[in-house]
């Protein structure tokens, strides 16, 4: 087994505006959206956790108070819940918080793009590997995402990269790996191509939104020159951090719900709602009337 350094912290970039989910997130942050009950972000949070993560950096901006808020203590709630006897609900509330001085907020400050976002966390990750998780990015399995992505990077260490499975006519919407090695969950990555020309894609493995990053990833974004949309891209960043360092794929075998979409969000709240044996067959029988009046 290689010699790895634990993966403790997680970074989570949370300023982007949610312009595409206007006017609900005018003043509310598109990661307090909720699927079912529960905000997108929750999701993403109790991922980390089960797999371990210690720490948590928000990368945050402007209107985004409300989801350290939400990780924290709410003392008039709590108190009326316990004097109702809601011991259910009271609960729920404490399992979803990180622990005391588990959590950190830093500014990214200005839209400038993803990697930059990564780079505005180097202060708090420090030098030490560390997990990226895009809270738009929900999955659904038995097993989360990252924690078999934890696993993977315990036996193979460096740089991994969780991937899902496209239909390859759709490859070129995508960020695509190059299939290598096979490994136990997962595979080498051979090279990596940000939405490939139709015809052209080295597989149609895309890139979920899960990462396992090494420290060097900082010193390569803190001179990163802007990119596609005239952004820092982390895709870049990884592309030069590969030259040094290996990459491999985790091939995630559950469902990926991209929450950033409007179909991708109404999608994730039926998968979830089905889930809940209190509500799933209401929900499931409005379903079955919807499409056959469709």
């Amino acid at each position: 087994m290689t010699m790895t350094r634990k993966i403790r912290k997680a970074v989570l970039p949370v300023a982007g505006l949610g312009t595409r989910f206007l006017p609900a997130t005018k003043a509310v942050p598109k990661e307090m959206l909720t699927v079912v009950d529960k905000p997108v972000v929750q999701y993403v949070v109790e991922e980390a956790m089960a797999a371990g993560i210690e720490h948590f950096v928000f990368v945050t901006g402007r209107n985004k108070t409300v989801i350290e808020d939400h990780f924290d203590i709410q003392v008039e709630l709590e108190a009326t819940l316990r004097e109702r006897g809601k011991t259910v609900e009271l609960k729920s509330l404490e399992d979803m918080l990180p622990k005391a001085g588990a959590t950190s907020f830093t500014r990214q400050q200005a839209p400038l793009g993803l990697g930059h976002a990564v780079w505005c966390a180097r202060d708090i990750v420090g030098d030490e590997p560390f997990a990226l998780l895009l809270p738009d990015m929900v999955m659904r399995d038995k097993v989360g995402c990252l924690s078999g992505m934890v696993e993977l990077y315990n036996k193979v260490g460096g740089n991994i990269v969780a991937v899902s499975e496209c239909d390859p006519e759709l490859a070129h919407k995508y960020g695509i790996v190059g299939k290598g090695e096979e490994l136990d969950g997962g595979f080498r990555i051979t090279g990596m191509v940000e939405k490939p020309a139709k015809g052209t894609a080295p597989s149609n493995f895309y890139i979920n939104g899960r990462y396992i990053l090494q420290p060097k990833i900082f010193e390569i974004l803190s001179k990163q020159e802007r990119g596609a949309g005239n952004e820092i891209q982390v895709t870049d960043a990884m592309l030069k951090l590969a030259d040094e360092q290996p990459f491999s794929a985790y091939a995630f075998g559950g469902q990926t719900y991209d929450c950033g979409s409007k179909e991708g969000f109404i999608l994730a709240n039926v998968a979830f709602a089905l889930d809940r044996e209190d509500i799933k067959p209401l929900v499931a029988d409005g379903l079955r009337h919807l499409i056959a009046g469709a």
